[in-house]
């Protein structure tokens, strides 16, 4: 067996639970999910996402009631009827947050 070493962490029980029904679902063990982050982060010397104040992300529509979609539709038809359109080139800029303004 590999030298090993163990790690401690105190996290959310909800998070863990959902984390790891997921990590079932792929076939990880939590350990093997935990080696695959920290070999990521060797051998990217980083994080191996960007780390960022979520202020201006798209909205996740599965985290969302009927009535709050449907707020955001209505957004979205009032910005068309009012000429505030992107093309897809600027939309694409603005969600990976250059040029946005």
């Amino acid at each position: 067996m590999a030298n090993t070493k163990a790690v401690y962490a105190r996290i959310d029980s909800k998070l863990k639970e959902d984390a790891e029904k997921i990590l079932e679902q792929v076939g990880l063990t939590p350990s093997a999910a935990i080696s695959m982050f920290y070999k990521q982060i060797t051998m990217r010397k980083g994080l191996p996402f960007e780390v960022r104040v979520a202020g201006n992300m798209p909205l996740d529509i599965s985290t969302m009631s009927r009535e709050e979609l449907d707020a955001e539709l209505q957004k979205g038809l009032d910005d068309v009827k009012n000429g505030k359109v992107y093309s897809a080139q600027e939309a694409r800029k603005r969600l990976r947050g250059k040029n946005a303004g």
